[in-house]
C-alpha cells in the first residue's frame, strides 16, 4: 500500500511553486488600489475579481510574462465581497504555468462575505419583550439592508468572537422534550418560565436526537398548566415525524431527547447574547464585560460561499492555487426558510419515510427511504484537477468550511486550519444527489465525477460543529484514493473523520482511501454513537494506520451514555486494513459489517513512537498558535 500512496508526496505542487525561483508575472491588490491601476507593487488593484479578470486576459492573449505562472499578491486587509468570486475554466494555469492567489509577505489578507454592522448606541426606553435583566444593558444598531430587503442572518461575530442567537437555555444547558407524536407531527415540552415566548414570531427548536441534531420552526404554541405543545412548519414538520433514523429520543433510563428553543427576544437574558428584531429592523445586542460597542468590530454574514471554482466535467478548473489566505463570515438560510432535518453528518433530508413493506433491490431488510441535501460550503470546488490551499484559514461558516464537491483529482489541502465551522469543517465527494436515494450504493459511469486522489494533510481543525453536532471535522462520502494524514481535530461534538456513505456492502465507487497518523481528541462533546475515526460502506484497498485517538467528552444528553468509540465501522464497512492505531483503550464497534476487514495490533499497547508521530509534523505545528 505504501506505493499506491507514494503520490501524495509526488505530487504536492505546492513545494513546486514556493521553490520557483524564475520570474513570473505578479498582480498586485491592496485596499487603497484601484482598479483601474495596472497591478503593481506600486500601483495595486483594488479586487481579487478585476486581478482575476486581468489574469485570465494574459494568459488569453498568451502574453509571453505569464511563461512561469501568474502570481495575484494580496496585501493586507479586509476584502469583503459582494458575490462570490468565481473562478473558472478561462482562469487555469498549467504545470509550468500555474495561478497563485496568495497573501503577500508578512500580509494576513481576509475574503470576508460578510457586512459591517456599525452605528451600535444604547438602547434607551423600555424594549418590549426583553427581561427584566437585560433592559437598560442592551445595544441596538440599524440591521444591513440590501437593494431594500433587510438581511437575514443566523449567526454575528463581535470582535471576531461569535455572539450568541438568544436562546431559553442558557451555556451547555438544555431541557428534556416530555413526549413526540408521530402521528400529529407535535412535542410537548416543559413551558419556560420566560414570559410572553410562545407569542414570539421565528421562534425555532434546536433537538437533540441520538447522532444528530434537527432545527425545527415553530408554527404554533398551546400552553397548557406547566407545559406546552408546539407544532411545527412544513416540510420538516413531516420529514421530522416521519423519518426512523435519527429520531426523538423517548426514554425512562436515560431522558427523553434535549432541546432548547432560540430565536425570541423575550431569551436574551445574558451578555454575548443577540436578536435580530425584523419589526424594527434592528439587531439587539447585550455585550459582554470586555467589549466596547462604540470600536467593536461587528460582522453579519452575507454570502453563502465566498469562493467559487468550478469547470465542466470536460473543462475542468486546473493549477489554481491559494495560499495564505484567510476565508470568514458565510451564511446559510435554509433552517430559517426550510428547518434543518439531517440524517447523518449534516446531510439534510429532502424526503423520508418508514417503508411499510421492507426491502429494496440492493438491502432486503432495509425499512426506509431518503434523499439528501448538501450544505453549501464557504468555499466550494467541483470539476477542478490540480488545485489547492496551502496555510490558508477558514473561520467563522454557517455551514462547511471547504467542500472540494464532485470531479475532482490531485488536489490538496495543506496546513490549513479551521476554526469556528457550524458545520463540517472539510468535505469531500458525492454522497447523494438529491434524486439518488441515499442508501443506494453509487457507482457512475463516468469516473470523472469522483473525488478522486485528494490529500488533507497537516490540518488542525478544532471547535467546529458547533452549531449542526451532528457534522463532523473530516467528512468523505464516495472517494477514490484519498490520503488524510497528518491532521489534529479536537474539540468537537461528534466523529472526527468520517469516509464512507450508503450504509451498503455491495460494492461502489469508494476504494484505496488512506486514513493515516491523525490525532484526533476531545471529541464528542454533545453526541454519541460517535467515533474518533468512522467508516460506512465497503471501500476495497482502504487503509486506516498509525492514528491516535484519545479523550471521548462526556456528552450530558447523550442517548446512551455507553455508546462512544475510537474506531468505528459502521454497516457495510468492508476490505479495510485497521493497522497499528493507538486508541487509549480498545473500544471499538463493527456493526453489520461486510467482509475482508482486517485489524492488526490496535490499542492501547501500540508502540509510543507511533502515537509521538500522529498529528502535526514538525514544520505545520505553529499553525495552532
Amino acid at each position: 500500500m505504501k506505493r499506491l500512496f507514494k503520490y501524495t508526496i509526488a505530487c504536492s505542487f505546492f513545494t513546486w511553486f514556493i521553490g520557483l525561483t524564475v520570474q513570473a508575472a505578479d498582480i498586485y491588490v491592496a485596499p487603497g488600489g484601484a482598479d483601474t491601476n495596472p497591478g503593481t507593487k506600486e500601483k495595486p488593484m483594488a479586487t481579487i475579481a478585476m486581478a482575476l479578470r486581468k489574469a485570465r486576459e494574459m494568459r488569453r492573449l498568451k502574453e509571453p510574462g505569464i511563461t512561469n505562472g501568474i502570481h495575484i499578491v494580496v496585501e493586507n486587509g479586509v476584502y469583503a465581497f459582494s458575490e462570490p468570486l468565481f473562478v473558472r475554466p478561462e482562469d487555469s494555469g498549467t504545470p509550468e504555468s500555474p495561478t497563485v492567489i496568495e497573501a503577500a509577505p508578512g500580509a494576513k489578507p481576509v475574503f470576508s462575505g460578510g457586512l459591517s454592522v456599525k452605528g451600535w448606541r444604547k438602547a434607551t426606553g423600555k424594549i418590549p419583550g426583553l427581561p427584566a435583566a437585560a433592559q437598560g444593558k442592551v445595544w441596538v444598531a440599524d440591521a444591513p439592508v440590501e437593494a431594500g430587503r433587510l438581511l437575514d442572518f443566523r449567526q454575528l461575530w463581535v470582535n471576531d468572537q461569535k455572539a450568541i442567537r438568544a436562546r431559553d437555555r442558557n451555556a451547555d444547558s438544555m431541557n428534556r422534550i416530555l413526549s413526540w407524536n408521530h402521528e400529529t407531527q407535535q412535542c410537548w415540552i416543559p413551558k419556560p418560565k420566560t414570559a410572553g415566548w410562545e407569542k414570539a414570531a421565528g421562534l425555532e427548536m434546536f433537538i437533540h436526537q441520538w447522532w444528530a441534531i434537527a432545527i425545527l420552526r415553530v408554527k404554533s404554541v398551546t400552553v397548557k398548566g406547566d407545559s406546552a405543545l408546539l407544532s411545527f412548519c412544513q416540510p420538516e414538520s413531516r420529514i421530522q415525524s416521519e423519518h426512523p433514523w435519527p429520531a426523538p429520543w423517548i426514554s425512562q433510563k436515560t431522558g427523553n431527547s434535549a432541546f432548547f428553543l432560540t430565536n425570541a427576544i423575550e431569551f436574551l437574558d445574558e451578555p454575548g447574547e443577540w436578536y435580530l428584531d425584523v419589526k424594527n429592523q434592528q439587531i439587539v445586542y447585550w455585550p459582554r464585560n470586555n467589549e466596547n460597542m462604540s470600536t467593536a468590530q461587528v460582522v453579519a454574514p452575507y454570502l453563502q460561499t465566498i469562493v467559487r471554482v468550478e469547470g465542466t466535467i470536460d473543462e475542468p478548473v486546473s493549477h489554481v492555487y491559494f495560499k495564505g489566505i484567510d476565508f470568514k463570515h458565510a451564511t446559510w438560510l435554509r433552517p430559517s426558510q426550510a428547518g434543518h432535518v439531517p440524517l447523518q453528518a449534516g446531510m439534510f433530508l429532502l424526503d423520508a419515510y418508514k417503508l411499510k413493506i421492507p426491502g429494496t433491490p440492493d438491502k432486503r431488510g432495509l425499512e426506509n427511504q431518503g434523499w439528501i441535501g448538501r450544505q453549501p460550503g464557504g468555499v466550494e470546488l467541483q470539476f477542478v484537477h490540480n488545485t489547492g490551499f496551502e496555510r490558508c484559514n477558514f473561520s467563522h461558516m454557517a455551514a462547511t468550511g471547504l467542500d472540494y464537491i464532485k470531479g475532482t483529482q490531485y488536489d490538496t489541502i495543506v496546513g490549513c486550519t479551521f476554526h469556528d465551522i457550524a458545520g463540517t469543517a472539510i468535505q469531500a465527494g458525492m454522497f447523494s444527489d438529491p434524486g439518488f436515494e441515499t442508501h443506494l450504493p453509487y457507482n457512475p459511469g463516468d469516473v470523472r465525477e469522483l473525488c478522486r486522489k485528494l490529500t488533507i494533510s497537516n490540518c488542525f481543525i478544532t471547535n467546529c460543529a458547533n452549531e449542526d453536532w451532528g457534522c463532523v471535522g473530516i467528512s468523505a462520502g464516495y472517494v477514490q484514493g484519498i490520503n488524510i494524514d497528518h491532521n489534529e481535530l479536537s474539540d468537537l461534538p461528534y466523529s472526527g473523520i468520517c469516509v464512507g456513505w450508503g450504509w451498503t456492502k455491495t460494492i461502489n465507487a469508494a476504494r484505496e482511501n488512506r486514513i493515516h497518523a491523525n490525532l484526533v481528541h476531545h471529541y464528542a462533546k454533545h453526541m454519541y454513537d460517535v467515533s474518533g475515526i468512522y467508516t460506512l460502506s465497503a471501500m476495497p484497498g482502504s487503509v486506516i494506520s498509525e492514528n491516535a485517538v484519545h479523550t471521548i467528552l462526556k456528552a450530558p444528553y447523550a442517548h446512551d451514555p455507553n455508546h462512544f468509540f475510537y474506531l468505528y465501522l459502521d454497516e457495510g464497512s468492508a476490505y479495510i486494513q485497521l493497522k497499528d492505531n493507538w486508541t487509549e483503550v480498545e473500544k471499538y464497534l463493527k456493526n453489520s459489517n461486510g467482509p475482508g476487514n482486517t485489524w492488526e495490533n490496535n490499542g492501547p499497547k501500540v508502540a509510543d513512537s507511533i502515537k509521538n508521530r500522529a498529528g502535526l509534523e514538525e514544520a505545520y505545528k505553529a499553525i495552532k498558535n
